[in-house]
């Protein structure tokens, strides 16, 4: 009887995986090989982890309010920024995938500088805090109560003492540390305003509204509708005391001044309104003074209630538009079949492609996969290196010297499909020679991995490789 039961629940999980919209063939794949090879296990695996889905009501919740957010682009002076954001004709179809995405247009006028590394972003981070005279608003994934989480917060209530509105969402999952600090309640008591995105109170009862691992992944922090800040790093020391033993944690964030600051504020504005019963929509009609010299950018901000393929498309049409030169780093490479295949057409094609990784990675399932994946990229005439100074955060794509993609997402299944993501997509040739210098400093800290190398593996090497990377589709 309890054979035949398990049978049919069997039957009925491979159907539903059948059915689903929006899953390509290799994932349907992976999850009916985990249903039928794991008895018991591959079931609750599926109904815990299978389906990208936050809870209906959440979802309705998060896309009413998306859709009642005032257009950035009707916001009063917005016309000459677009007019401003003077894109050369062969890079607007990058521009165009990105605002099919978070429906932002590219908008000139901006400034920016590469921080020097994570400490120095906390440094600017606290002086622009000191400086806001209105409001501020910060959005991390991860916030630890270490030194350098302890210097926003500190920042933050003294900037509530003076009046200024401060405002802070974070991940429920990555957070639950701070969040179960002493420094959370210090900066509720101190008048900043708090909300946890996605929170996980009671774990055995929130997969009955929503997959669990479903994760706000995004870095966001904007001050006073003008400053605003992107890149990989989360608020915490580089040392990440729950994974020391990888420190440090090398990370990339930009500062921008400009006009796309509003489009960040749009994006924390409808994060923080789905978890915080407060409307802030006004900051988002305030006028937007008139442009300076700056150049054009967009934000590109995906998740499981954007559409699908998102990200995966951004990135495949980058990599499709290099003429000459492409480099990318990124900790975390779980691709799809059309990442991968346009990474190698790209090698193929003459492209100088670089791709740095960490050498050693704090997901052993993630690392195997992605080694999985070298020797044909090696064949395409990909160079491959590994970073050795820590572990290489940083996520970065820089293409032909003129373009610039920098923000939270990876290159992996995980941020593809499961996780709120922010990047910013930029036109500036003298800041994507900034940021091609970084990547240069990443290089020179890394050791190239050779066809000699991947060919000298051993059979249980690849053997592990690529019997975990069959299952990518589920990391």
């Amino acid at each position: 009887m309890l054979i035949t039961i398990h049978i049919l629940i069997q039957a009925g999980l491979i159907t539903r995986i059948l059915l689903r919209q929006h899953r390509d063939p290799a994932s349907r794949i992976a999850w009916i090989v985990v249903v039928l090879a794991l008895p018991v296990v591959g079931i609750v695996a599926y109904l815990l982890l299978g389906e990208t889905n936050i809870g209906a009501k959440r979802t309705a919740r998060l896309r009413g309010i998306h859709a009642a957010m005032p257009k950035v682009s009707q916001t009063p002076g917005w016309d000459a920024l677009i007019l401003y954001a003077d894109v050369p004709e062969l890079y607007r179809p990058l521009f165009n995938v990105g605002r099919s995405i978070s429906g932002f247009e590219p908008v000139g006028g901006n400034l920016a500088r590469l921080m020097a590394d994570s400490d120095s972003t906390i440094d600017a981070m606290v002086a622009d805090i000191e400086a806001a005279s209105d409001h501020v608003h910060v959005l991390f994934y991860i916030w630890l109560p270490d030194n350098n989480g302890a210097r926003i917060a500190e920042a933050l209530k003294r900037a509530a003492t003076r009046g200024v509105t401060c405002r802070a969402l974070v991940d429920g999952l990555g957070s639950r540390a701070l969040v179960r600090s002493r420094l959370w309640t210090e900066m509720a008591n101190g008048g900043v305003k708090l909300a946890r995105a996605l929170p996980i109170d009671h774990p055995l009862l929130r997969v009955f509204f929503g997959r669990i691992d479903l994760r706000n992944h995004r870095k966001i922090v904007v001050i006073d509708n003008w400053v605003t800040y992107c890149g990989s790093q989360n608020c915490a020391d580089p040392a990440f005391l729950p994974k020391a033993k990888y420190a440090p944690w090398v990370d990339a964030v930009m500062r921008f001044e400009g006009a796309v600051a509003r489009q960040n504020q749009s994006v924390f504005a409808s994060d923080w309104m789905t978890y915080y019963a407060e409307d802030i929509r006004d900051l988002l009609r305030q006028p937007i003074a008139a442009p300076a010299t700056g150049f054009p950018a967009q934000v590109i901000a995906s998740g499981p209630t954007v559409r699908h393929s998102a990200m995966p498309e951004m990135f495949v049409s980058l990599i499709y538009s290099a003429r000459h030169e492409l480099v990318i780093t990124t900790p975390y490479y779980v691709p799809d079949d059309a990442l991968q295949g346009a990474l190698c057409a790209a090698g193929n094609r003459g492209v100088a492609v670089t791709i740095v990784f960490p050498a050693r990675n704090d997901d052993f399932a993630v690392a195997a996969t992605s080694r999985s994946c070298y020797a044909d990229l090696l064949a395409a005439g990909v160079n491959i290196y590994e970073y050795v100074g820590g572990l290489l955060h940083t996520k970065s794509l820089t293409l032909d010297g003129q373009i610039t993609l920098i923000g939270s997402a990876n290159m992996d299944r995980r941020s593809f499909d499961l996780n709120f993501e922010n990047n910013i997509l930029l036109y500036d040739p003298a800041l994507t020679v900034e940021m091609r210098r970084r990547q240069d400093v990443y290089l020179s800290q890394s050791k190239p991995v050779t066809v000699a190398e991947v060919d000298a593996w051993s059979w249980w090497d690849r053997l592990r490789n690529n019997a975990l990377a069959m299952l990518g589709p589920v990391l």
